[in-house]
C-alpha cells in the first residue's frame, strides 16, 4: 500500500505543477484533447509459475485500443482495454477460448517531457509519459473464470507526427500486478491464494507499440495553445481605448435621444398643422426682370472701375425713361475665400452700384434696393464674372 500512496502523490504534485504551467493555456473545454487509439505487441509473465510456464514460454501477443483525454499540458486520464491472447494449453491458467484474459485499466497519465521543460505552446517531436493505475482483470482459464483487480504502470516513448502533431506514435513498456486472490477453485490444485499485495507472482510484463490520434479542439488545433498574453503598457492602452469608445457611445446616446426629441416635437407639430383648418391665402407671384447690364468688379474689390459705369449709366438710363421702375441690386462674390467676407464684399458692391444710381445720375434713392448674395459660381463658370452687381426690375 505505500507504493500506491507514492503513486497518489506524485499525482498530485504532477497536477499541481501542471495547473501553474497551465496559467498561460487557452481554455481546456471537456470536448477539447481527447484521443484514441488502437494498440498492439506481447506479454509474458514475470515467474514461471509451472514446469511449462515461463518469461518466454509464456509470451502471449495483445491487442488494445484506449481512450484518453489529456486535463492540463502535464496530467491525463486514459482508459485502456487490452486482450490477451491464447499460450500454452499446458499452463495451468490455460484459456479453453481464444482470449487468456481481457484487462480493462483506468490509467492517470503524466507527461514528464512538459512536467520538466514546460509546455512549449505546441507538443514536442519526441515526450516521454508515465502511465499509472488500476483495473480489472477477467480470465478465461480451465478451472473457472476468475476476476480481480490489477494494478499497472507504463512509460511511453511517444513521437509526435504531422504538421498539425495530431498523430502520436509510442513504444510503450509496462508491469502489470494482480491485487487480490485468483478463484478459489485453485485451491483444488494445491495453489495458494495471492496476497492482497504488490509482488511478481502474480504479474506480468507487456511490450506495446500504439498509435493514437488527438481530435480537434476549440482552439482550432490538436493540442494545447499557449493564450496571447499582454503586457501592462498594451493593457492600459486598451483601457484607455475602451473607455475612449465608451465616452463616444454615450455622446452619440445622447445625440440620438436628442434627435429623437426633436423628431417628437417635428411630428407634434405636424400633427397640429394637421389638425388646424385649412385656409385658402393667393399668393400674387411678383414678376422680375433681369437688366441685362452687369457691373463687374476686381477680385477683393467693390469700387466701380472707370469702364464699368457705362453699365450703371444704362441702367439709369432705362430708370429716367420708365419713372414708375423700381430696381434690386443684386451683389455677388466668387467662391473663393471666406464665406464671412464674401457676404460683406457682395453687400459693399451692390451699396457702391446704388451710390452711383443715386449720386452720379440722380436716381431716387426709394426706387433702389440692394442684397448681397454672397459667393456664386452659378453665373458663370469663369470666377471673374462671378464678381459682379446685378440689375432686377421689380416694377411688373
Amino acid at each position: 500500500m505505500k507504493k500506491l500512496f507514492l503513486m497518489f502523490a506524485a499525482a498530485m504534485m504532477a497536477a499541481s505543477v501542471s495547473a501553474q504551467d497551465n496559467t498561460a493555456i487557452t481554455a481546456n473545454k471537456f470536448g477539447d484533447n481527447w484521443y484514441f487509439g488502437v494498440n498492439a505487441g506481447v506479454s509474458t509473465t514475470l515467474t514461471k509459475q509451472t514446469t511449462d510456464g515461463g518469461f518466454f514460454k509464456a509470451l502471449a501477443p495483445t491487442f488494445g485500443v484506449r481512450l484518453g483525454k489529456n486535463l492540463t499540458t502535464v496530467f491525463g486520464l486514459a482508459l485502456d482495454a487490452d486482450m490477451h491472447f491464447k499460450t500454452n494449453k499446458k499452463w495451468y491458467a490455460g484459456s479453453k477460448t481464444f482470449v487468456e484474459d481481457i484487462d480493462v485499466d483506468l490509467l492517470g497519465t503524466f507527461n514528464l517531457s512538459n512536467l520538466f521543460a514546460g509546455y512549449q505552446g505546441e507538443p514536442r517531436a519526441f515526450e516521454l509519459i508515465a502511465l499509472g493505475g488500476f483495473g480489472w482483470t477477467h480470465g478465461f482459464n480451465h478451472v473457472s473464470k476468475a476476476n480481480g483487480l490489477n494494478s499497472r504502470v507504463a512509460l511511453d516513448f511517444a513521437f509526435n507526427l504531422g504538421a498539425a502533431k495530431a498523430w502520436q506514435l509510442y513504444i510503450e513498456p509496462s508491469l502489470t500486478y494482480g491485487l487480490i486472490a485468483w478463484d478459489a477453485n485453485y485451491a483444488s490444485l494445491g495453489l495458494a491464494a495471492a496476497p492482497m499485495k504488490y509482488n511478481l507472482s502474480n504479474s506480468y510484463f507487456a511490450i506495446k507499440a500504439g498509435l493514437n490520434y488527438k481530435f480537434g479542439n476549440s482552439n482550432g488545433s490538436h493540442n494545447f495553445v499557449k493564450a496571447q498574453l499582454r503586457d501592462q503598457a498594451e493593457i492600459d492602452a486598451m483601457t484607455a481605448k475602451i473607455n475612449e469608445l465608451r465616452a463616444d457611445v454615450n455622446a452619440k446616446d445622447g445625440k440620438i435621444a436628442a434627435d429623437a426629441q426633436t423628431i417628437a416635437d417635428l411630428k407634434k407639430k405636424l400633427a397640429d398643422c394637421e389638425a388646424r383648418p385649412m385656409q385658402t391665402t393667393i399668393i400674387e407671384e411678383k414678376k422680375e426682370t433681369i437688366l441685362q447690364p452687369m457691373v463687374i468688379f476686381r477680385q477683393g474689390k467693390s469700387t466701380i472701375d472707370a469702364a464699368q459705369y457705362a453699365s450703371v449709366e444704362m441702367v439709369a438710363k432705362y430708370m429716367r425713361n420708365h419713372k414708375d421702375s423700381k430696381v434690386i441690386v443684386r451683389g455677388f462674390a466668387s467662391p473663393e475665400g471666406n464665406a464671412e467676407l464674401n457676404q460683406k464684399l457682395s453687400e459693399a458692391r451692390a451699396e457702391a452700384v446704388k451710390t452711383a444710381l443715386i449720386k452720379k445720375y440722380k436716381i431716387a434713392a426709394d426706387r433702389i434696393t440692394t442684397e448681397g448674395l454672397g459667393a456664386t459660381d452659378k453665373i458663370s463658370e469663369e470666377n471673374d464674372f462671378n464678381r459682379v452687381a446685378m440689375f432686377i426690375d421689380t416694377t411688373k
